[in-house]
């Protein structure tokens, strides 16, 4: 006869098999990706692995060489993993913090709901099998695949998001999780230590972190009668408030530093505000809230659902979960996976980040990933309003109604069926953060693998002179390594307005005494160089829908010594 499991240890169980199963998941789409080389489709992945190289790869190495405009935290987590030339050239080092955000963000998501639909400390076998259900929902969302096999952050940030609510929810249940603290306060200081990293992550982690600062204040305004111990529980909540601020502080006081500017990564020359102006990017919800939030809920839908229909149903069921945990009481915490929402209707509105679906003008996709910012509110809330609809039917037929008596049944596989169905579609169809990545990718893959082709005919001793920007993916396919270049981060950043003694503006004053070869994009500055010094062009590329490149002769290459 088999030893009776403790409940406890059963629990410790079905966490162990959770965690397998999502690194099964994840390392299988990251090696199926990686065998159709599809995990560098985005070039902002290709821009994360390549500013993490150049701390260490670079002729100025160093921390400056992180920039301003992305949050540092990723780039830092992917340096370990790109000492390999071999992890650095194929990007799978850049995928393993992604990887890792995945597992414990679907760890995490499991634990919140078991927090949620806990009752005194203790679940049922129904509040069990919806725990399940929430992580599957997360987990094997097609979309979450395939970012988290790229060195894209969204699954990064989820799992800080989602730990942070986790935190907040046990803060606010009192569980007991240390002895030397005050469970409430113990917990309020791990989630201001997710926070923190969310912050540096993401710009998302700034909005989180200030709704949560005004909760917490909130909550303890409303609940504070435990004179004994009030002392240390303002140093807690002060704790909390520092934890939480400390990303966006470093960040803003390491710009002022630095560029002289505080706000240097949001209007500086590589910002998001500035590229729109360069670029004239269209945004079709510009200074309209309302619309930019239609906008963001049209692409959480499409990566939730295939068909129009789908998306729609995801959300008026999980806007019904949200609407029953509000006015019930059970699953309030949760609530705060709703905080990208009025995020990105602020930032689409008013920060020059525009979101194009395929349905809406100007029928397209852009940006599409970031509607995958809405996927643990989704899993939470659709389980939730199905769990709803199913009681309150319930209820109107009454208990001893046959159908009363079956329908957590009937919402247990309503749910399955929901998911099966709209992942299966997404499947069918490609997912749609993939698609995006295809389709954007076409012109800058084209031109990079033609550039890569002729930079492996360079001598191995030879400098070049390139404007990185979205083509430094041409250097990382030919191996060439990035102490070999001379970039637009190799200059004095502290420097305002100008650098002329920087490496970066005396290469462009004078190529030949710096580069063997000069690679320019008509318009970028090595070009306007190039062409002002009437330097010989070997070849040009010209690919659709990308500026035209050239390699240009610069130094006159040294004849090889004989034997």
């Amino acid at each position: 006869m088999k030893p009776q499991l403790s409940p406890r240890a059963r629990s410790e169980n079905e966490v162990v098999r959770l965690v397998w199963i999502a690194i099964f998941i994840s390392v299988f789409s990251l090696m199926f990706y990686n065998r159709s080389g599809e995990i560098l489709l985005y070039g902002d992945a290709v821009a994360h692995i390549n500013i993490a190289r150049r701390v260490f790869d670079s002729k100025t190495p160093g921390l400056l060489q992180l920039g301003t405009v992305w949050l540092p935290l990723p780039h830092l987590l992917i340096i370990p993993f790109i000492f390999s030339n071999k992890m650095w050239q194929s990007g799978m080092g850049g995928s393993f913090p992604s990887m890792a955000g995945f597992v414990f963000g679907t760890l995490g998501i499991f634990r919140l709901m078991r927090a949620v639909l806990a009752r005194h400390g203790k679940l049922d076998d129904e509040a069990k099998v919806w725990s399940w259900l929430v992580a599957i929902t997360y987990a094997a969302n097609p979309n979450l695949i395939y970012m988290q096999a790229t060195a894209m952050n969204e699954s990064l940030y989820l799992a800080f998001l989602i730990w942070a609510v986790v935190y907040f929810a046990e803060f606010q249940q009192g569980r007991a999780n240390s002895e030397e603290l005050s469970p409430t306060n113990w917990c309020l200081i791990k989630c201001g230590f997710c926070l923190a990293p969310a912050c540096l992550t993401r710009y998302d982690g700034w909005f989180l972190a200030a709704v949560m600062i005004i909760a917490v204040i909130a909550v303890t305004v409303k609940n504070d009668n435990a004179h004994e111990s009030h002392a240390f529980s303002r140093r807690t909540i002060f704790a909390f408030i520092l934890l939480a601020a400390a990303g966006p502080i470093l960040w803003l006081a390491y710009n002022a530093a630095v560029y002289r500017n505080p706000l240097e990564f949001a209007n500086g020359p590589y910002s998001a505000k500035a590229i729109e102006i360069r670029t004239a990017t269209v945004n079709p919800a510009k200074n309209n809230p309302i619309t930019a939030a239609s906008y963001f809920l049209k692409g959480a839908e499409l990566n939730v659902g295939g068909p129009e229909w789908q998306g729609r149903l995801w959300l008026a069921l999980a806007l019904i979960g949200a609407a029953a945990a509000l006015f019930t009481g059970r699953g309030r915490t949760p609530l705060f996976l709703w905080a990208p929402l009025p995020f990105y209707a602020i930032s689409i509105a008013y920060g020059s980040i525009p979101i194009f679906v395929p349905t809406w003008w100007p029928f397209s996709l852009y940006n599409l990933r970031y509607g995958l910012e809405l996927l643990p509110a989704f899993a939470v809330f659709v389980p939730l309003g199905i769990s709803f609809v199913a009681q309150s039917i319930s209820k109107v037929l009454g208990a001893q109604s046959p159908i009363s008596r079956w329908s957590p049944v009937a919402g247990v596989v309503t749910c399955i069926a929901l998911i099966a169905a709209s992942y299966a579609t997404i499947w069918r169809a490609d997912p749609i953060c993939y698609r995006e990545a295809s389709i954007n990718s076409r012109g800058r893959v084209a031109i990079d693998k033609q550039l890569a082709t002729w930079f492996t005919s360079f001598p191995p001793s030879s400098t070049l002179l390139m404007y990185l920007g979205e083509h430094s993916g041409a250097l990382e396919q030919a191996g060439i390594p990035l102490r070999r270049v001379i970039n637009e981060g190799n200059h004095r950043v502290w420097k305002q307005p100008s650098d002329p003694e920087g490496l970066w503006e005396r290469a462009l004053a004078d190529p030949a005494a710096y580069a063997d070869y000069v690679i320019g994009f008509a318009g970028d500055p090595v070009w306007h160089a190039a062409t002002e010094k009437h330097l010989t062009a070997l070849v040009e590329i010209h690919t659709t829908g990308q500026p035209a490149a050239a390699i240009f002769q610069a130094r006159t290459p040294t004849p090889a010594a004989g034997p």
